[in-house]
């Protein structure tokens, strides 16, 4: 391999990670043997300035036979390509280190991307930390356009436009043709001179970099590109325009996209210029053109969708996941075999996070809006979701629980055995139980970094949480079964969301192969294959540089993506268009790969519609079938993506709607410039031609160790991977280990050493294991937080399958639902619930409900119920409830519930949201207790009379306006309890009944227990104080609480004596809603996840007076209940803890729509919209509230205001912060939003909401905050005398009486109120701020900025599910 100069030039590939670059290099053979693999640390400002060039130096004089030194330019002729996936991005935004930018938008949205999408990031943090906006400027532009046809139009009117030329200054042309075919109506064009001047002076200031996101510049981007040629003129150095780099409809995530990338593309482009200096000649496709004499080299980089890109055409949007896309690339090309066709899960462990990611079916699978560093973008990237904190994830035991991470201990300290008093991580307990070797582990540590790892640390910290453990649990565990015990609790933490992001999209985890790599996954690959029930893992040769590995294999990439809105049609023009835009994309592909020097042979193309189906929101990207799917399922035609869409529907949500449009959203083609042809052998053929044999005991052995596996520690051979070769077996227990990695085989388990991969086999498990099922003795702490894992997760997948085959946007996007599960008396367990206002309010609904049932119930029946005296918080939302039972049929075991809000049921108004409902049968359908199936019938006649025809004999009242969809839901809810209780039956056949019971009782032990700790606690903080508040509700209705706390026992009595009697009205709250806002305090002043369950409500007693409005009678409407009063609620147990000051204590809710079925009059198509609006959240002792954002009992989203739009008959006016709202004080308040919409309609617009009257308090000095208020912008008829008299008398001189003059008049609708607004007219509703903490002018107590543990996490589709779960 001397000083020859193959034909081919070297290759490189390089990944530049965050603590070590990896580089992988040939000399231009091509073949796997003569590779040379060098890892470096990332940061080493002693020796070199730049890892990636000193891993090219290091590889150069290597292949060159001579030491090149150190800062001389390196020879680009001997190189062919470099390729590179680097963290410059992802850290620059991890550490907001980006450049300074501003940030252009539409006048009425500078505060959209503060705003979001007003949910919080933490549920039960009361200070508030949403992620810092990337701008330092924001410009208002004058300019403005919309969509001239919305898609909840009944009569699906389409308005014709003759395509647009561009008629700039042409006044008549307000109504053009948008990029996706839609109607574009321009209200107001920009003006050029005043854009300049703002401009101007952004430029002055010093800001260089510039963001331009206007609304509805998705499908017409004429403003946008005027306001980027002004840009340019001035001479700003970037522009990024948000058509430009995704075109897709939704305005945040956009204007989010325009951001990063404008603050991130400098930090890359300078990245570049500085590598770039260390070479003669140029990098890249221009440079090898233009380069005479020194020959330029090819230079490319990862992008975060696992293409490759052109040196200079690398920006910051595509490079977020540019590192570990690498990765995901290495284990694809390496692991699946197209003959074969088996998908496989790709585990990335390293020190400070694990990544999880999927490959099947040949393609990789994308994600179109993903959040990193809390930035949450549009732009395609794999779908890599980190699930946990890797082998730096800290250990804790809190309150009777093993607790892993998500704390890490990162680089610095590191781990306890990195010599530098770190504190106890995983790493620590595999070094401690023997899974990781020192030997194999670079001397690098202590003081003069050339110790190896300390074990003596990691075992005096384990042997410290033994003690910790035995003292607080009076038990007698060992340092090593408490390691242990923490291993499997991690595993237990990460197989979690492996199983749901598999499951999410409809496959089978057992199905797949589970590929490691990255440093620490070799040591939990087994445990996490067994649980997740995969029979064969791979480990690649090169796991712990994969991600470098994979960089070498990788293709380049062009995407193009253009906006439609065409609605699909199997034959006939709509298709044709179509395929005509694809062909203009491919075009586009074509041309910029061949820049890159790819000739047509050599590029393939994949072929993307992105639909859904009308009125829903959830579109799915699909492909175009391939050849063998043609001829099998669509009947030989190659354009089937109608078939394909249904198909992919099926198969990710488990329904289709087949009387419904399906509308194309976008069209996307991914040109990929191919660079390997072959890859060798795939596993399978390797694994068909080995002829495996078994390496008998004590042969190639490197040494032997104590390791700990189940059951205590055995005599383990460990082994060099140099040492074995092609088909040796090994039997587990056995170590094989490199200086890279370490590879644990379990017991029961097997390795083969195939060409590529270490193939490790898993054996059948043995459930045999007697200790498993004794529960004779006590509560075993681990299995105790194992078996708390496994019962949420079981809760968390049944919410994931309801949200799934759910059909409302309710449910499917505002997540307005809740799963739980239940023991045999109805005593909540678990409770995956994504809005507080759900906690606990379902166990009073699942008790009632079993004693009424009781010993009537079969296998098979479902029961269904809203009302209130039955446990019902409102009528919107209805309860589906499952019993379980065992084998035989005879007893119930446990219960399954799951609850969601219907858009619809009836009463007096679309949305069954009443502002003025005075009776509970003006809200809608009332089920006090029904068969919902009986013994597997669905009993669809009696719900329909239920819904349909029972609510509309009321006067006034109309019947359900969506029965398609509450039936639809209704089912999804009875298929989600059935999940749960297949869950269930799977546990109890792995541990036994009588194991499941027993830790059904103690996880609510356990709660019970954390909460008698917290009320001890905070009895010592507020000893001798008087613990009580009141606050008055609009109405002037008191809300009285006094608390005594009994600090002995750890028991308190929440006494609600005081509070006013039940109203006429409908802010009556049944008892259910109390207990929901309790249990939500509590967790909030337990600065802990505990587990949320009956076991909470044990050392409380609540005393609510039989007559008040928390305590209604079974006629009284409650429909405000539940989203006003339990606001009020909250704020009151808070206020009586002295916990912060009153946040906006509401939830503003809008309804607006037409149509229904009132008895007597003709049924109207309509439709309806529903939503609730943020304000502002109190501050506290050490925080400021915050401004914008849902606090306290919910935390649904908004609608993007670009689909709102689409969707609706209305032009959002502005939705911005209400400054000044917030109240002052030594830590100021929140400030609430103005929402201003007009209606391009006449629609009936209905408005519920508390705080108009009574301020939300400031505390400890601090300023009470500003109310709200709600106006009507109404058209009147301006008063005329002389007109009236005319129109009295009639005109005896025959002159015309002229036209009325209309004028705009701001109306009060107060609180609760519901009008009918004309065309034209607006509702500008401003939500009321924060309450402010301590005197205006005293100093701020800083409260230690905390850094979140997941701030680095990289969230893709799991984790755009997982933010909006509770208890993630």
């Amino acid at each position: 391999m001397g000083a020859q100069t193959p034909k081919r030039g070297v290759t490189i590939a390089i990944d530049r990670g965050g603590t070590f670059t990896d580089c992988v290099g040939n000399p231009g053979t091509g073949r796997m043997e003569d590779d040379v693999i060098i890892k470096l640390l990332s940061e080493d400002p002693s020796n070199y300035d730049d890892a990636p060039l000193e891993g090219i130096r290091r590889l150069m004089s290597k292949f060159l036979d001579k030491e090149i030194p150190r800062g001389e330019p390196l020879d680009t002729s001997k190189i062919e390509s470099i390729r590179m996936g680097t963290t410059v991005a992802t850290n620059a935004l991890l550490e907001r280190k980006g450049e300074k930018i501003a940030m252009v938008v539409t006048k009425g949205f500078k505060d959209c991307l503060e705003i979001g999408n007003q949910s919080r990031p933490k549920i039960f943090d009361l200070a508030i930390r949403k992620p810092d906006v990337l701008y330092e400027r924001v410009v208002e532009v004058e300019e403005r356009v919309t969509l001239e046809d919305y898609a909840e139009d009944p009569t699906r009117h389409v308005t014709k436009v003759e395509a647009k030329e561009h008629q700039e200054g042409d006044a008549d042309h307000d109504l053009v043709k948008g990029l996706s075919g839609e109607a574009v109506r321009i209200l107001q064009r920009p003006e050029e001179d005043t854009i300049r001047k703002q401009l101007q002076e952004v430029h002055d200031s010093g800001i260089q970099s510039i963001a331009i996101c206007l609304m509805h510049g998705y499908t017409f981007p004429d403003h946008e590109a005027v306001v980027g040629r002004i840009a340019r003129e001035i001479g700003f150095k970037h522009i990024s325009l948000s058509h430009e780099l995704m075109p897709m409809i939704k305005l945040v995530p956009r204007a989010t996209s325009a951001c990063a990338d404008a603050y991130l593309t400098p930090a890359i482009k300078k990245y570049i210029a500085g590598f770039q200096k260390g070479f003669e000649g140029g990098l890249g496709t221009e440079s090898v053109k233009n380069e005479s004499g020194t020959k330029g080299a090819r230079c490319e980089f990862m992008q975060s969708d696992g293409g490759l890109v052109d040196v200079d055409k690398f920006s910051g949007l595509r490079a977020i996941l540019s590192g570990p896309a690498g990765g995901v690339v290495g284990y694809a090309l390496t692991s699946y075999d197209p003959e074969t066709k088996t998908p496989v899960i790709g585990f990335d462990m390293g020190g400070t996070s694990t990544d999880v990611s999927r490959y099947g079916s040949g393609r990789y699978e994308h994600v179109f809006e993903t959040t990193t560093a809390g930035v949450t973008i549009q732009s395609p990237q794999l779908d890599i979701n980190t699930v946990a904190a890797g082998g730096g994830s800290r250990l804790f035991f809190r309150n009777g629980l093993f607790v892993i991470g998500p704390e890490s201990a990162g680089a610095h300290p590191g781990p306890g055995c990195y010599r530098k008093g770190g504190p106890a991580t995983v790493t620590d307990a595999n070094l401690f139980l023997g899974r990781l070797l020192p030997d194999f582990f670079p001397k690098i540590f202590g003081k003069t970094e050339d110790e190896g790892l300390d074990v003596s640390a990691s075992e005096r910290l384990l042997q410290e949480l033994a003690e910790q453990i035995n003292k607080e649990e009076g038990k007698n565990m060992s340092a090593d079964e408490v390691a242990y015990g923490f291993l499997t609790v991690a595993n237990e933490t990460m197989t979690r969301p492996i199983r749901s992001l598999t499951e999410a999209k409809g496959h089978d985890t057992s199905k797949h192969r589970l590929a490691t790599f990255g440093g620490a996954g070799g040591q939990h690959a087994v445990a996490i294959a067994e649980s997740l029930g995969i029979r064969q893992i791979l480990v690649h040769r090169y796991s712990s540089v994969l991600s470098a590995y994979g960089m070498a294999l990788a293709d380049v990439v062009d995407e193009c993506q253009e906006p439609d809105s065409k609605v699909w049609g199997d034959k006939g023009e709509a298709k044709e268009s179509l395929k005509g835009k694809i062909e203009e994309l491919k075009q586009k592909s074509r041309e910029a790969l061949k820049e890159q020097g790819f000739d047509d042979g050599s590029i393939e193309y994949e072929e993307y519609l992105n639909m859904r189906y009308r009125g829903t929101e959830s579109a799915l990207m699909v492909v175009k079938p391939e050849k063998e799917d043609v001829e099998k399922e669509f009947d030989g035609d190659e354009w089937a993506f109608g078939k394909a869409f249904v198909k992919q529907h099926q198969q990710e949500f488990g329904f289709t709607l087949p009387d419904r449009d399906i509308i194309v959203d976008d069209v996307r083609v991914r040109g990929i410039g191919k660079s390997f042809e072959g890859l060798g052998k795939t596993v399978d053929q390797q694994l068909k031609e080995t002829r495996p044999k078994d390496v008998e005991s004590r042969e190639k052995e490197y040494k032997r160790s104590k390791v700990y596996f189940e059951g205590g520690r055995q005599d383990t051979p460990i082994y060099k991977l140099g040492d074995l070769e092609v088909g040796d077996r090994i039997k587990g227990p056995a170590i094989l280990a490199d200086g890279t990695q370490t590879i644990v085989v379990t017991p029961g388990a097997s390795a083969l050493i195939i060409e590529t991969h270490v193939v490790i086999n898993i054996g059948e498990k043995e459930f045999n294991d007697a200790s498993k099922n004794d529960i004779s003795g006590d509560v075993d702490p681990i299995m105790l937080s194992i078996f708390a894992h496994r019962f949420m997760a079981i809760a968390e997948q049944m919410g994931r399958a309801l949200q799934k085959t759910s059909v409302s946007t309710n449910v499917k996007e505002r997540l307005d639902y809740s799963c739980a599960l239940f023991d045999s008396t109805g005593g909540l367990v678990a409770n995956a619930p994504h809005l507080p206002v759900h906690l606990g309010s379902m166990s009073t609904c699942v008790k009632r409900q079993a004693e009424i049932w009781r010993g009537k119930l079969v296998k098979g029946d479902v029961i269904v119920s809203n009302h209130p005296e039955y446990g019902g918080t409102h009528l919107p939302d209805i309860t589906v409830i499952t019993p379980a039972f065992d084998e035989k049929g005879e007893k119930i075991l446990f219960y399954v519930a799951s609850r969601a809000h219907h858009a619809d049921i009836g009463g007096i108004l679309p949305g069954s949201m009443p502002p003025h409902s005075r009776e509970l049968y003006q809200e809608g359908a009332a089920i006090k207790s029904e068969k919902l199936v009986s013994a597997g019938r669905f009993n669809e006649e009696r719900i329909t009379e239920l819904l349909l025809h029972e609510p509309a004999k009321y006067k006034g009242c109309s019947g359900t306006r969506c029965l398609a969809d509450n039936i639809s839901d209704l089912k999804a809810q009875i298929s989600s309890n059935m999940k749960g209780i297949n869950l269930i039956s799977t546990l109890i056949e792995e541990y036994g009944e009588d194991v499941v019971n027993f830790y059904m009782v103690n996880i609510q032990n356990n709660a019970e227990l954390s909460v008698r700790n917290l009320l001890k606690d905070v009895s010592k903080r507020f000893e001798g104080q008087d613990l009580s508040a009141v606050d008055y509700m609009d109405d002037g209705s008191p809300i009285k609480l006094k608390i005594t706390i009994d600090a002995e026992k750890g028991e308190a009595v929440f006494d609600f004596n005081g509070t006013g009697p039940e109203v006429y009205g409908n802010t009556n709250a049944p008892q259910a809603v109390t207990y929901s806002a309790i249990i939500y305090c509590l967790r909030s002043l337990i600065s802990q996840d505990i587990p949320l369950n009956q076991g909470c409500l044990k050392p409380i007693t609540v005393l609510i007076p039989p007559k008040s409005f928390l305590s209604p009678s079974d006629k009284a409407a409650v429909v405000g209940g539940n989203v006003l009063t339990s606001q009020r609620v909250t704020d009151v147990i808070l206020k009586a803890f002295q916990a912060c000051a009153a946040s906006q204590g509401d939830c503003n809710n809008l309804t607006f729509g037409f149509g229904g079925n009132v008895e007597g009059q003709d049924e109207v198509k309509g439709f309806g919209y529903y939503e609730t609006i943020a304000g502002g959240s109190g501050a506290g002792k050490d925080w400021d509230g915050t401004s914008g954002v849902h606090t306290h009992m919910t935390n649904t989203r908004i609608t993007d205001t670009e689909v709102f739009e689409r969707r609706y008959p209305v032009l959002l006016r502005e939705f911005s912060l209400r400054a000044g709202s917030g109240g002052k004080g030594k830590h100021k308040g929140g400030n609430g939003v103005i929402r201003d919409i007009e209606f391009r309609i006449p629609v009936q617009v209905s408005i519920l909401s508390e705080r108009r009257v009574y301020h939300p308090y400031g505390l400890a000095g601090g300023e009470d905050a500003e109310c709200g208020l709600n106006i009507w912008v109404r058209k009147v008829e301006t008063s005329n005398s002389e007109r009236s008299d005319r129109m009295l008398n009639g005109d005896s001189e025959g002159k015309k009486v002229e036209d009325a003059v209309f004028e705009e008049r701001r109306i009060n609708l107060g609180g609760k109120n519901t009008a009918a607004m004309k065309k034209g007219e607006r509702i500008i509703i401003c939500t009321p701020g924060g309450g402010g903490w301590g005197k205006v002018g005293e100093e701020k107590s800083v409260r230690e900025k905390g850094v979140d543990p997941k701030h680095a996490w990289r969230g893709g589709s799991h984790a755009s599910r997982e933010e909006m779960a509770l208890q993630a």
